[in-house]
């Protein structure tokens, strides 16, 4: 996995088989617009609109959903630069091949972006889809409207209506974002939630001196606005682990050298610890990232029945004496739900 450097964002995470899958989105900065009257979000989404009579949030992707229907609006996000990127390279020509037929500007509330039509074919069944393309305050907003081609109920008028309502909001609140994860968090101790993973894991990372100027910051990847991060912590739970608690040795080896982004890796402990009075294991490493920063490494490993949970922090090494003890006390905070 690369998450470990602090130059690496969610996005670049993957679990492998150590325990961390990963593909989130990270937001620009950017003016809000006014919010939609009756827009809804789904559950950790930033963007909103007001579904078609008949839709409701669905409860296995963001969006929404016509289950008896088979209709579906799904929504994605992207970092506000993306637009023109988008702009130039989702044209007709380029994506006939997906059963896109047409290309047209469309206005939202929030701004102008642009609406592609056409059909595709899942399985034996052919859909009608509608996919927007708008810059939304700070973000770019995807949306998806898929509906079955014989379907009379969701007409072009009503998809059209809908994604004019197309919005954002500033934030999501914490505990809206770890209501997705399958554990709780009780004390964030300084960190916060940069992306979550639902029903798998959550991000977090601590901003450079509480968000103040450093002389280090030229070398530091940035948070959602654009703000140095001097730490990252990472936190999963996943199926599996020792079968036997003498091979929790052995399995803490193998996860925490299967973390990828970092170099130059020296163990400086590793030993079997209770972790909220479970059994678990630390490892605690110097390492470098590809830029060639001194970072500090710790994988902890809690175990528990049919599955055991993962976190790994890093920090650049001269944040390790302020950010280490905040993330002990994160992991201290943690329960299963």
């Amino acid at each position: 996995m690369t998450m470990i450097s602090p130059r690496i964002s969610l996005r670049a995470c993957a679990f492998v088989v150590a325990g961390l899958v990963a593909a989130l989105v990270a937001f620009g900065a950017g003016t809000l617009p006014a919010r939609a009257a009756g827009a809804i979000f789904p559950t950790a989404s930033r963007i909103g609109l007001v579904p078609p009579a008949g839709m409701t949030v669905s409860p296995a992707f963001p969006g929404f959903q016509d289950a008896a229907d088979k209709a579906a609006i799904i929504l994605a996000t992207f970092p506000a630069n993306a637009f023109g990127s988008l702009d130039q390279t989702m044209v007709p020509e380029a994506l006939t091949k997906q059963g896109i037929e047409k290309r047209e500007p469309f206005q939202t509330g929030s701004g102008k972006g642009f609406l592609l039509t056409g059909k595709q074919t899942i399985g034996d069944a052919p859909f009608r889809e509608w996919m927007l393309i708008a810059p939304v305050g700070n973000v770019t907003a995807l949306v998806t409207v898929r509906v079955p081609d014989q379907d009379t109920k969701y007409t072009d008028q009503a998809v059209r209506a809908a994604l004019a309502t197309v919005t954002v909001r500033a934030s999501v609140p914490d505990a809206e974002q770890l209501s997705l994860v399958p554990f709780t968090v009780g004390d964030l101790a300084g960190f916060q939630i940069e992306d979550v993973l639902p029903g798998r894991a959550v991000m977090l990372v601590h901003l450079t001196g509480a968000g103040q100027p450093s002389d280090k910051a030229a070398d530091q990847s940035k948070d959602i606005h654009g703000r140095p991060i001097d730490a990252r912590f990472l936190i999963g739970a996943l199926p599996g682990g020792p079968a036997d608690p003498k091979d929790d040795d052995d399995f803490a080896r193998v996860t925490f050298n299967q973390i990828g982004g970092i170099r130059e890796v020296r163990i400086q402990d590793a030993e079997p610890l209770r972790i909220g009075g479970a059994s678990g294991y630390e490892t605690l490493a110097t390492a470098k990232d590809a830029g060639d920063t001194n970072l500090m490494v710790v994988q902890w490993l809690r175990f528990g029945s049919g599955g055991y949970m993962q976190m790994i922090g890093t920090a650049r090494a001269d944040a390790w004496t302020d950010v280490f003890p905040r993330m002990r006390a994160v992991r201290d905070s943690i329960e299963t739900k």
